[in-house]
């Protein structure tokens, strides 16, 4: 018996031991590019490489140079422009279709469904060419509308997956009694069946709001004029020439365009736990 407990406190202890590790080592793999970008971002001189170091005297010069010497804030406006559009349109039809998909049973379903897995599986440079004759037929080359049309189109297909499945955890039953209760199509979808898939709604909404912050294929390949591109495209600049690297506005810009997505996240963390069971009671 006493080997038996002194198996067990062994195990226990190792499989702590290896859990605690696992999470030290990733944390350091997190935290230390963050400790880097954020020491150039606030380094008083100009530097030509990323290192870090936290010894040098730290200023504010480097963010104040992105708004006087650089198109960083259009940069900023364009890059938060299209973000709020996408994430508000993705959200939208990606949550009717899902739901549709969900509760409906129509023809042409199962076929549609396969085609957004086909659709999904093509990559986005093998598109670029289409993206590209597409936007010169309909006038959309440096065009803000047309490159959101792109970051929605391309998100549809595997959240509209996503959010299916999600719909289908719902029970029909709650349909099923609201309607014999009186309640309509819509009535049954805004009160009883939307509160309860408020989680994948804040991840759908964060996913789509962090596309255009992070993508730089897109927006490199369609927009033009220095003041209308994106915070990533805008950014690669200040690194793109060997002979006169900007590292230090390089990473005071990484840390301004991080703020929306962080206050974003928090503003909806609370629903990533408590909106299953906040939309039972309203329900």
């Amino acid at each position: 018996m006493r080997e038996f407990i002194k198996s067990q406190k062994f195990t226990r202890f190792w499989n702590r031991f290896f859990t605690y590790a696992f999470l030290i080592i990733l944390s350091i793999m997190i935290l230390y590019p963050l400790l880097i970008t954020a020491s150039s971002a606030f380094r008083a001189s100009n530097i030509v490489s990323f290192r870090l170091d936290l010894h040098s005297a730290w200023t504010l010069d480097n963010f104040s140079r992105l708004f006087t010497d650089t198109f960083y804030l259009d940069w900023y406006k364009n890059t938060l422009v299209i973000a709020i559009a996408t994430m508000v349109l993705q959200v939208v039809i990606v949550t009717l279709a899902g739901y549709t998909y969900s509760r409906y049973r129509f023809k042409g379903r199962k076929y549609s469904l396969i085609f957004f897995l086909i659709i999904q599986m093509v990559p986005t440079m093998a598109a670029l060419t289409a993206f590209y004759v597409l936007a010169m037929i309909l006038n959309g080359l440096d065009s803000y509308w047309f490159l959101t049309l792109i970051y929605v189109g391309g998100g549809i297909p595997m959240n509209t997956w996503l959010m299916k499945g999600y719909f289908d955890t719902v029970p029909r039953d709650l349909d099923e009694s609201a309607r014999i209760d009186g309640a309509g199509h819509l009535r049954v979808f805004w009160q009883i069946i939307l509160p309860l898939v408020k989680p994948m709604l804040a991840v759908q909404a964060l996913w789509a709001f962090m596309g255009p912050f992070g993508d730089f294929l897109l927006a490199k390949f369609l927009l033009r004029t220095p003041e209308h591109l994106t915070i990533a495209v805008g950014l690669q600049q200040f690194i793109s020439n060997p002979q006169q690297q900007k590292v230090a506005l390089f990473a005071a810009g990484a840390i301004l365009a991080a703020l929306p997505i962080c206050i974003l996240f928090f503003f909806l963390q609370k629903n990533f736990v408590s909106g299953l069971t906040s939309g039972g009671t309203k329900g």
